[in-house]
């Protein structure tokens, strides 16, 4: 287990000197999972990590031994199951590594008086493991001990959810690859939050019907159109997110267009002589309703990026719009709980496209619903 404590030790290294996202930097190994535990319980208790750990250091660390520190205070802390002697041991056997020859010596020494001294510490609360921006608009918006459970429910290990064909959510089992479940060669399935059902809901594809898929990677959300019998033409500008997509309809077996950009597929609609009947504009946001699958996102929030997400979301819903038939049907969607992107985003379209109703909307705060946070709202175009 030492090489996972190491490998868990780089990745957290890797964040804080780039920010790189957290999925990106777990590594494909034996103990995958164990490593995302560890790494991501990193993430969620780095504020709370930080102040203790000072208190048992005379200068606070960089690089290599900060990580390591990071990691065995994780599991000695946050990670009950983990036994008291590995996380001191093998933190210490994956020191061992590092160039330093001091770092093994401080790592152990930091570690067993964190130990010894683990009755007295103070782990704070549950929104203090948050940058207090969203603590503090959490606690205001939903009270101290809402915000509170909130902030618990972000802070445990996420669930992974299976959606199947037949509309079914199935929750994976802990520490199963995705690729050892029946069903994964033949497209049997994609990985999918429940939360997604509430945007398909109000969308209600179906068969027969033209369904642009705005936003489409890395395509979930299209597969789940596409099993409905709806014929999808899925949209994504970013080139990797592209590929990924395209990658993920084929496994799927969804037989869904490809366009890089709305221009193209305004060409297309021309050309062909068709406007789309549904779309789906599952918006860029700032990811507050997946915080708990999403344990770096916290730390890159803020609320100029929050603006400049509304103001992307509003062009984007924009442009979406002149591909909209008369009658037809648009659902924006986001994964997060932010009234500017929520809410205020919608009524904001709806103030100018006169031609819009809005027949429904719907927001589920993940530690009520017991799913992603998420929220979605319908508009229906005039005759």
């Amino acid at each position: 287990m030492a090489n996972s404590r190491r490998a868990a030790a780089f990745a957290v290294a890797k964040w804080l000197a780039t920010g790189e996202f957290a999925s990106s930097l777990l590594p494909d190994c034996p103990d995958r999972a164990f490593v995302q535990d560890v790494v991501y319980t990193v993430m969620r208790r780095l504020r709370p990590l930080r102040r203790i750990l000072g208190g048992f250091l005379a200068k606070w660390p960089k690089g290599e031994l900060e990580a390591l520190l990071y990691v065995g205070a994780a599991q000695i802390l946050y990670m009950p199951d983990v036994p008291d002697f590995a996380a001191v041991n093998e933190t210490v056997e994956a020191a061992k590594s590092c160039e330093g020859k001091s770092i093994p010596k401080v790592v152990n020494g930091v570690l067993r008086n964190l130990l010894r001294k683990r009755d007295e510490v103070d782990l704070g609360t549950e929104l203090g493991t948050f940058p207090r921006a969203i603590a503090d608009r959490w606690t205001a918006r939903y009270g101290k001990d809402a915000a509170e459970r909130l902030a618990a429910w972000h802070n445990q290990p996420a669930e992974t959810f299976l959606a199947y064909k037949d509309g079914r959510f199935q929750a994976l089992e802990r520490g199963r690859k995705v690729t050892e479940v029946p069903g994964y060669a033949d497209g049997g399935f994609v990985v999918q939050d429940p939360g997604t059902a509430v945007s398909i809901s109000l969308l209600d594809p179906k068969t027969g019907e033209r369904v642009l898929d705005a936003c489409a990677a890395p395509g979930g959300k299209t597969a789940q159109i596409a099993w409905r019998g709806a014929s999808v033409t899925a949209c994504e500008v970013n080139p990797r997110r592209r590929a990924r997509l395209a990658e993920n309809l084929k496994r799927l077996g969804v037989a869904a267009e490809v366009a890089s950009s709305f221009e193209e597929v305004s060409r297309r609609c021309a050309l062909e002589g068709f406007l789309f009947d549904k779309i789906l504009v599952d918006a860029p946001c700032s990811n507050t309703g997946v915080f708990r699958r999403r344990p770096d996102a916290r730390w890159n929030w803020s609320v100029a990026k929050l603006k400049s997400l509304v103001a992307l979301q509003a062009e984007i819903l924009d442009a979406a719009l002149p591909l909209l038939a008369p009658g037809g049907t648009l659902v924006y969607s986001t994964c997060s709980n932010e009234p500017e992107e929520n809410g205020d985003q919608a009524a904001a379209f709806l103030a100018r496209h006169k031609d819009l109703s809005m027949v429904a909307s719907k927001e589920a705060l993940p530690h009520e619903c017991g799913h992603d946070g998420v929220f979605a709202a319908a508009f229906k175009r005039k005759i």
